[in-house]
């Protein structure tokens, strides 16, 4: 794979110019029915947000998004990715939610030449050895955000920790990411099934084993299940909860009292303080009459970058060189401020402490404690040797 991903760089590189198209058609792979249907509605009115405050254009060009729905599935994920590329002859792939519906689809998207913008998966090959030129993300590395949790955690001294995690790529990528900072005693690491509901097993073996805390990644519906199980079976009274990418504002909604002061971790919050978030928060909230999660923070940026790179090159989306150099500077209106690309494409960015509260509206939203890390970088980048 990794032969075919430097050939596939030498002809994205000397692709010669064609002059301006017409028009830019962007696939949007997403989950848009099901429990986590509520994730890809995030994804899509963030999306269409960005595109409308940009006056339906992308870089000067009247521009088209095509949606498709993975249904939480890889294998469909994979078949909806190759529609769009060979049915729709889209110029750009974004959206993916899950890591192991990114590996599926990840290689013929990239062995296409297309320019894939990850909003939300990560998966640690990506940034390692399966890197690509082609490829970026507008989101973050899966180790890093439960990285920042293991630092603040290791900080405050704390042991005897109880880890929890869906058995699939994200959820081994984070519970590695936790372990990479986090020094003290681990009691117990499982992996519960992907897409599982209940959780009164795992939550037992919870209460038997007795840590100090648990540390859970379970998103979407998993997290809202084991989040309100946890709070009704009385465990969280004594055992107090941590999260990365659990209890947000897709989930919050549902679980409400349950996560009340719980902490989690991520790389923006609706209240993070800078121009261009301001912005955005305000106009989703106005639009959509909801607060927008981190999912929708990244896929409103995606569709930013994509933007910046089509009006770089004037509109030809033959001169992948010249989009590839313009995503590289970073030189776009991000929500989470300025920050830069390392070498493997992953975000520089800084991540913080969250913590849930009530907001004067009386909707639980995320709010920020405190910087954890500040311009941090992934652990894999050193492994990306790609062909430039």
């Amino acid at each position: 794979m990794r032969r075919r991903i430097a050939a596939v760089a030498v002809l994205l590189l000397s692709a010669a110019p064609a002059g301006a198209a017409d028009n830019v058609k962007i696939g949007f792979v997403t989950t848009l029915s099901g429990p986590a249907g509520i994730i890809g509605k995030h994804m899509k009115d963030a999306s269409e947000l960005s595109l409308s405050m940009l006056g339906g254009k992308v870089g000067g060009l009247p521009a088209q998004i095509v949606y498709g729905d993975d249904q939480q599935k890889p294998d469909i994920g994979r078949q909806v990715a190759d529609e769009m590329l060979k049915r729709d002859k889209v110029d750009f792939m974004t959206g993916i939610i899950w890591s192991n519906v990114m590996l599926a689809l990840y290689q013929p998207v990239i062995e296409s030449g297309t320019m894939l913008i990850s909003a939300n998966a990560g998966p640690h090959e990506l940034a390692g050895e399966k890197c690509a030129p082609n490829f970026f993300s507008a989101s973050w590395q899966n180790d890093q955000t439960p990285e920042a949790m293991g630092k603040f955690m290791d900080d405050q001294k704390m042991s005897d920790i109880y880890l929890i995690a869906p058995d699939y790529a994200a959820g081994h990528d984070m519970m590695s990411g936790f372990k990479r900072f986090f020094k003290g005693k681990v009691t117990a690491e499982t992996y519960s099934k992907f897409g599982q509901s209940d959780y009164q097993v795992e939550i037992s073996q919870i209460r038997d084993a007795n840590p100090k805390a648990v540390f859970a990644f379970l998103p979407g519906g998993m997290g809202i299940q084991f989040v309100k199980q946890y709070a009704q079976s009385g465990v969280r009274e004594k055992i107090p909860l941590y999260s990365a990418f659990t209890v947000d504002e897709t989930t919050l909604p549902a679980i409400g009292d349950a996560a009340d002061g719980n902490y989690e971790v991520g790389f923006w919050s609706p209240d993070l303080d800078n121009p261009r978030n301001k912005e955005f928060v305000t106009a989703f909230r106005q639009k959509y009459n909801y607060w927008p999660s981190f999912y929708a923070a990244q896929s409103f940026d995606a569709i930013a970058m994509i933007d910046r790179a089509v009006a770089a090159v004037k509109g030809d989306l033959a001169n992948r060189k010249g989009m590839i150099e313009a995503l590289e500077k970073a030189d776009f209106p991000s929500v989470r401020g300025k920050f830069k690309y390392n070498t493997n494409h992953f975000p520089i960015e800084n991540f913080y402490l969250l913590r849930i509260k009530k907001d004067s509206d009386g909707s639980y939203v995320r709010k920020i404690e405190k910087v954890v890390f500040a311009d941090h970088a992934d652990a894999y980048a050193g492994e990306c040797k790609m062909k430039k």
